[in-house]
């Protein structure tokens, strides 16, 4: 295994048990309310649309409330992560909520070796997955691998510009980290998590990149995937820099002043042409 996956494995394995037992992940309030969404998916149902009765997969489900939303609104979902104790929240979750998700451990790379080719309506990637991975390219051509002929790509992101903002800088909106794809990666050390929690990391270390807008849209069209739609938003469902940022009654995140500066999220579709 290579030192990026095993250092991030290791972080995502400690991670993965104080999220499911955190309230910005939401978990009671899955089994509490059978009609419960993330609000990750729910701030996209209008773009979704009716995806009842339809095959999809979340590739880097973490502990799987995406993927259990998206099985609530009628989609037979499987959820893939390299993380087994990612998988193991998600499959609690969903033995509590009734659902019937099935959860594959691999790493994205090998998810058309450990799952059925040209065999999904929708493939569904969430917030803060593609900068864990070190090439794009090799990412889409694993969507395309997974997509039937018409299939759809969708996925919700951090906008690549949002990522090369140093948040810790408070004096303004400094671009410190790269936009474009670069062989080495992002060494963080870092013994904390984005949720609330007293507990400490020992897994301390971990690898990014990030990945330019225009580089994951044309590693979709190397790959066979004809864009339809991409909408750049002023929000975000996390506080991505800290004091400067007011969040409002659905979970989004915008810039406090002049929020036309920045974008912090993006929606992108594609389809598998036939």
């Amino acid at each position: 295994m290579s030192d990026y996956l095993r250092l991030n494995k290791a972080n995502w394995d400690q991670r993965a048990p104080l999220h499911a037992a955190s309230s910005g992940y939401g978990t009671e309030s899955f089994v509490n309310d059978p009609a419960h969404l993330s609000n990750v998916v729910r701030f996209d149902l209008p773009r979704l649309g009716d995806i009842a009765g339809l095959r999809g997969v979340h590739l880097q489900c973490h502990i799987g409330t995406d993927t259990l939303s998206l099985a609530r609104l009628g989609a037979r979902m499987t959820g893939l992560d390299f993380s087994p104790a990612s998988l193991e929240q998600g499959r609690l979750l969903a033995g509590r909520c009734g659902a019937e998700i099935g959860f594959v451990e691999s790493d994205v790379y090998a998810a058309d070796q450990v799952l059925p080719v040209g065999a999904f309506d929708f493939v569904y990637t969430g917030i803060g997955a593609l900068c864990w991975l070190p090439r794009i390219d090799d990412w889409a051509r694993v969507v395309a691998a997974l997509l039937k002929p018409g299939g759809r790509l969708f996925i919700r992101e951090g906008h690549p510009v949002l990522w090369a903002v140093n948040e810790a800088r408070e004096d303004g909106l400094v671009i410190e980290y790269p936009y474009f794809e670069r062989l080495e990666p992002m060494v963080w050390d870092d013994d904390s998590t984005y949720v609330e929690t007293d507990a400490s990391l020992t897994a301390t270390r971990t690898h990014e990149w990030n990945h330019g807008l225009g580089e994951i849209i044309s590693a979709l069209l190397r790959h066979g995937l004809q864009i339809t739609a991409l909408e750049e938003h002023d929000s975000v469902p996390w506080e991505a820099l800290p004091g400067r940022m007011r969040v409002d009654e659905a979970g989004e995140w915008r810039l406090e002043k002049d929020r036309w500066r920045l974008p912090l999220s993006y929606t992108l579709q594609a389809l598998k042409r036939g």
